[in-house]
């Protein structure tokens, strides 16, 4: 596999030849790129930082939960307040992106995340001698593989595959520039990635991804409340915040049924009005993966310790 270096090499020269091309004007180019993509302004879900020097009575950061060992917070914002003080950062996106990363590794494939709204992601893909995911409207014989978790149940083992996505792919590489250990945590994978996350380190942040509104807000996902929940159910109680409590409490009051719930919510019935309720179906799957996908030089493969 490349290293980290060989892939932002890569992908800034893929970058600098569509530019120079005409592909995307020069002055719009980000001060990084999809490999290395990161926020170089406030988080767009919330409307102004958190306010400086806030602490608790115990001089730590009154947003960062700081007192507890596993802890819970959505989106970039959450990202930003809770990843400094985590040895592990654990990321939820049951629909779709850490579902397709937790298939794609099980199969034994290495996942590159790309962020979705960059011009280069099939360049790229071609240039590191990867097959890139499409929209998982457009996948067709040619082209079967895309962020739909299902299409990559046939990925044949080895495979180098790129994986745009508007939401775990951005998260994922904000949470790499924050921290070296990042963990992709689904239904599917959430009592081997709990283990894993506490055996590789001493506090846990789990980050649901959240759905975007059209105006780019935040909004509340009940599958990653409920993915979260059932990563930190694995936790002791005593470990866990007050915010990682109630993901908890939403995943046992919902465990019994989960693929009618996960069907009946808003990004399920989403899926299922573009046809992908076989997706929904997949992603409410629960403790039926042992894969651990970690995110290392630019890519998501099996944790070795899994």
């Amino acid at each position: 596999m490349l290293d980290g270096t060989d892939v932002r090499a890569l992908y800034t020269a893929v970058r600098d030849t569509l530019d120079d091309a005409g592909g995307r004007p020069v002055q719009d180019r980000r001060a990084t790129d999809c490999c290395t993509w990161r926020r170089t302004q406030p988080a767009r879900f919330y409307p102004r930082p958190y306010p400086p020097g806030v602490t608790t009575t115990t001089g730590s950061n009154a947003f960062d939960q700081g007192s507890f060992l596993a802890r819970f917070d959505w989106g970039e914002a959450g990202l930003d307040t809770l990843s400094r003080g985590a040895d592990v950062v654990v990321l939820v996106d049951v629909l779709s992106f850490t579902t397709a990363v937790e298939v794609g590794v099980s199969r034994g494939a290495n996942v590159y995340p790309c962020h979705v709204r960059d011009a280069t992601p099939a360049a790229f893909a071609q240039q590191l001698g990867a097959v890139l995911a499409v929209d998982r409207r457009h996948a067709s014989p040619e082209q079967p593989f895309s962020l739909s978790p299902r299409s990559l149940a046939t990925l044949p083992a080895g495979t180098r595959l790129v994986l745009p996505s508007p939401n775990g792919s951005a998260l994922t590489l904000l949470a790499a520039d924050h921290h070296g250990v990042v963990l992709a945590g689904c239904l599917r994978n959430a009592h081997a990635v709990a283990v894993a996350a506490q055996q590789l380190g001493g506090t846990v942040a789990i980050i649901a991804a959240g759905e975007h509104r059209p105006d780019g807000t935040l909004r509340f996902a009940l599958e990653d409340l409920v993915g979260a929940g059932a990563i930190l159910s694995h936790f002791a109680s005593d470990a866990l915040s007050p915010e990682a409590e109630v993901a908890v409490a939403g995943f046992q009051h919902l465990v019994a049924d989960l693929a009618r719930h996960l069907r009946a919510c808003a990004s399920g019935r989403e899926l299922a009005a573009l046809g992908f309720v076989d997706d929904v179906t997949l992603a409410a799957e629960l403790d039926v993966s042992d894969a651990v996908p970690i995110f290392k030089r630019g890519a998501y493969t099996p944790h070795a310790g899994a």
